[in-house]
């Protein structure tokens, strides 16, 4: 028997929270100052509110072999990777938080930006005494979802990073237990689990709760009306988070006056340019004249693997369809013990599928299709379930009256009451659980485990492997086609896909 070590367990997961901890808290300042910065400059909005809307259906998990290669060319050694780390966990936090900002104080009632007006508040009085006690209390909501959606990705990143020796984190809980796994110390394996499941809780417990009760009590009284007021539309409306979002890129009629000063906006606009450009520099840096000729090779090659990955993702997501739209239904509408099924059901989502993934590669017995499949099953499932139950908010509470009245029942009442109240939460499950399994895409195809890089599984051909295998060659202009690739196929199924289901969603409750 191979005893587990508690107290290694603790330090590790300690590790990986110290770096959640660093992601929140640049996730938490970055946002406030785009939110407020595009929110109160309209000209600086309508160009970052779509961009942001487009980066967060961007599966960021695809891009984590070209960050650890920048990260570590420009950041040598431990710091490298540990930078690259904790900016996946970022990019994977501050998406929802910067709408949540820019929401809350395009909501605020225009009578304190003229009172703010009268008494001359500078702009470190606006901030502190208008902007940021208005953001609290929707930041507080996003908080916590962006909190869950990181630790996907820490273990993720940190599982990821072992799959080559010289981009290896040494203390983390998804290192940790991918060791334990592939030393046959399944003690020390299930121990982990457990004690990263009390993380959770006491982080929810001491951190969360308390910060929504100070944003809470911070908030402004009239501020929270108005938020009411605005939930109340979105019942009658019926029309989900995501299409919302799409209303938010739209200029505000009135005109505003601009409030934040030109070199904060002419800032952002200098960091963007300077990432962009260290980007091109390390690649073209790195491109030779053999690897030009190469173009032809490699877009095929590219184009093959992003096709048998689409085959899986799709696939897996037909099953996820197929088990997540009952289960919420029958939540929702069915079952009288709603609580329970929720909170049974946030304990198994605390635990990223990432996290499991040793375990499954075991149970997968070599099949490497199979581990693929369960993996992005999934990752995706749970993003559907919850987004679905969400909508429980917005349905109105006489449902079960109108099914009675109209005696509908069965498939008619799936038909024309249920499918119809979940179809917003639905399509906003549907694109976050794609997104998600393109991610996984990049550990489902190719996963290795322990500090020795054993290859637990290997699909035939993939977008997810070719990106590890591009990046264990460093083969960076490789890894720029692949992924040009797919943020082409990408963004061409939002525009021609989920836009017009945004379409349909908007009119389907008229």
């Amino acid at each position: 028997m191979v005893y587990p070590d508690i107290l290694g367990i603790i330090i590790d997961t300690s590790y990986s929270w110290v770096r959640m901890f660093i992601a929140l808290g640049l996730s938490f300042v970055i946002s406030l100052g785009i939110g407020i910065s595009a929110a109160r400059v309209p000209k600086f909005g309508r160009v970052i509110i779509p961009v942001v809307d487009i980066l967060q259906t961007l599966p960021i998990l695809a891009f984590f072999p070209f960050a650890i290669y920048i990260f570590v060319f420009y950041l040598p050694g431990y710091v490298g990777i540990n930078a690259a780390v904790i900016f996946l966990i970022v990019t994977s936090m501050l998406w929802n938080m910067i709408f949540g900002v820019y929401q809350a104080i395009n909501s605020m009632p225009n009578e304190y930006i003229e009172v703010a007006k009268v008494y001359k508040l500078n702009l470190f009085r606006r901030l502190t005494r208008l902007y940021i006690p208005a953001a609290l209390p929707r930041m507080s909501e996003q908080m916590s979802l962006s909190w869950a959606i990181g630790l996907f990705y820490l273990v993720t990143s940190e599982i990821f990073s072992v799959g080559t020796k010289d981009f290896a984190v040494k203390h983390g809980i998804g290192v940790a237990l991918t060791n334990a796994m592939a030393t046959g110390n399944f003690y020390s394996y299930f121990y982990g689990i457990a004690i990263f499941i009390i993380f959770v809780f006491l982080t929810r417990l001491l951190l969360f709760e308390r910060f929504d009760r100070f944003a809470n009590r911070s908030s402004i009284e009239t501020y929270k009306k108005s938020r009411n007021d605005r939930v109340s539309l979105s019942i009658k409306s019926g029309v989900s988070r995501i299409t919302r979002r799409i209303s938010l890129s739209k200029p505000r009629k009135e005109k505003i006056k601009r409030e934040v000063p030109k070199i904060l906006v002419y800032l952002g606009y200098a960091v963007l340019a300077l990432a962009i450009a260290l980007v091109i520099y390390a690649i073209a840096d790195n491109i030779t004249a053999s690897e030009l000729g190469q173009i032809p090779s490699y877009e095929l090659y590219a184009l093959v693997s992003l096709g048998a990955s689409f085959l899986r993702i799709w696939g897996a997501f037909a099953v996820v369809l197929a088990i997540a739209v009952p289960l919420s239904i029958y939540v929702l509408f069915i079952s009288k013990r709603r609580k329970p099924f929720i909170f049974s059901f946030q304990i198994a989502a605390s635990i990223p599928a990432t996290l499991l993934l040793p375990l499954i590669a075991s149970l997968a017995q070599g099949n490497a299709e199979a581990l693929a499949f369960l993996i992005y099953v999934l990752s995706g499932l749970w993003y559907v379930v919850f987004s679905i139950l969400a909508t429980a908010k917005y349905l109105p509470s006489n449902v079960d009256e109108i099914r009675r009245v109209f005696r509908l029942n069965g498939r008619s009442a799936w038909k024309k009451i249920y499918l119809k109240a979940i179809f917003p939460g639905l399509i906003t499950g549907a694109i976050t659980a794609i997104a998600a399994e393109w991610n996984a895409s990049i550990v489902a195809e190719y996963f290795s485990a322990g500090t020795s890089g054993k290859v637990l599984t290997s699909v035939g051909t993939g977008i997810g492997k070719a990106l590890n295998l591009a990046l264990s060659s460093n083969n960076l202009f490789l890894m720029a086609i692949l992924l040009v690739n797919m943020v082409i196929m990408i963004l061409s199924i939002n525009y021609f896909v989920w836009r017009r289901l945004y379409k349909k969603m908007e009119t389907i409750y008229s």
